[in-house]
């Protein structure tokens, strides 16, 4: 087998293998001598009449029986393989055809195929960002680009406004309309691991909370946005409050970035990485939950440093700036991130590690545009 079958999905290999094992050097030689023929000919051959009945031009999908004359390229061999129109010996048939349904490998059973393309599912619960550079948006390609399945539920509709200084125009989705996207995407996979991300006012939180506690959750990991800057500072707070008292509890895991932190920990001011240690100590004693707090280019030194503690294991995951800006989307990621490695079996550390190289990498291939910040693009990473 050529080396790129090897990277196929499993089921694919399978039909590949039938296929070369039941390979006939008879067929190759048939379909040389076939391409030698002049075109006016081979035109004529597949426009004129057929023998046995049929109409007079097959293309590939037809599911009549094919004109003598007119022969099949080899993706509509391999499409054989899996169970095509022929029979042996149908009227207008060619030889080749014969031999070919004469040994034909058996198709692989529908149920068998969708077991073993069965991969990992997770769910984000989040807002839709129209650049594609953050939210739902972000959340789905880096479940992508880790191998795992994703389902989204809109929560909120963001867009930047370019005539207003790129500010936020923030509009929330109906709360039964979200707890239908959730429903919907349970009923159809099994998924036991949800990001949760932008929720933006007490509603929506009620009706996360909701859709949550209709089934059991291995690994809730939380994206803590407090802050939506198309929201009056009292909605804001509003909506804070009901994030801390309807999800927090929920979570399993979190990713705060260096205001979050400080708002989940009731610290007044993170300036160093032992800040950083102390307040993601607190959230986990106050939530129960495993903490990766984000330090980001916020805290000084060449290094961006975020500090994973899950109640044993204090660990400094650090790697080196890229730059001293922010970049859209790269809480999103890292977040995300966590969601698709835990839903693949990693552990929380494990998962943290991994999302942190994905975020290095997509900062450092960054996408760039007209408005005044960049965005993170996720598909460099390699792995």
């Amino acid at each position: 087998m050529p080396p790129a079958v090897d990277r196929m999905p499993e089921d694919e290999q399978v039909v590949h293998r039938r296929v070369d094992e039941e390979h006939d050097a008879a067929d190759d030689e048939e379909l040389q001598a076939r391409s030698e023929v002049p075109r006016d000919e081979r035109a004529q051959a597949r426009e004129g009449p057929v023998r046995g009945g049929g109409r007079g031009r097959h293309a590939p999908h037809c599911t009549g029986p094919a004109p003598s004359g007119a022969a099949l390229p080899l993706s509509s061999l391999r499409r054989l393989s899996a169970g095509g129109p022929f029979r042996a010996g149908t009227a207008g048939e060619s030889g080749r055809h014969r031999r070919y349904r004469a040994r034909s490998i058996p198709p692989v059973p529908v149920p068998a195929l969708r077991r073993l393309r069965m991969i990992p599912v997770a769910l984000t619960i989040a807002g839709s960002e129209a650049t594609g550079g953050a939210g739902a948006q972000t959340d789905l390609k880096t479940f992508h680009q880790l191998g795992t399945f994703g389902t989204a539920a809109l929560t909120c509709i963001v867009s930047f406004d370019p005539n207003n200084g790129w500010g936020h125009r923030f509009v929330p989705v109906d709360p039964q309309v979200i707890k239908d996207q959730v429903e919907a995407s349970t009923a159809v996979h099994d998924i036991d691991t949800v990001k949760i991300g932008m929720l933006g006012t007490p509603a929506t939180i009620d009706a996360v909370a909701e859709a949550l506690d209709a089934q059991e959750w291995k690994h809730v990991v939380l994206d803590p946005v407090l802050i939506c800057k198309g929201q009056e500072p009292g909605a804001a707070l509003d909506t804070d409050n009901a994030l801390k008292e309807r999800i927090l509890p929920l979570a399993t895991f979190v990713t705060p970035n260096h205001f979050e932190s400080m708002t989940l920990s009731g610290m007044d001011a993170i300036e160093s990485v032992e800040d950083l240690k102390e307040a993601a100590r607190r959230i986990h004693e106050s939530s129960g939950a495993v903490v990766l707090a984000k330090g980001g280019v916020v805290l000084p030194g060449e290094d961006a440093v975020d500090v994973f503690y899950d109640g044993e294991q204090m660990v400094e995951l650090r790697s080196p700036k890229v730059g001293e800006e922010r970049v859209s989307g790269a809480g999103c990621t890292l977040a995300a991130a966590v969601t698709a490695e835990l839903a693949k079996g990693a552990t929380p550390l494990e998962a943290a590690r991994t999302a942190k190289a994905v975020v290095d990498s997509a900062i450092a291939h960054r996408q760039g545009g007209h408005a005044p910040f960049e965005a993170v693009y996720q598909g460099a990473y390699a792995g």
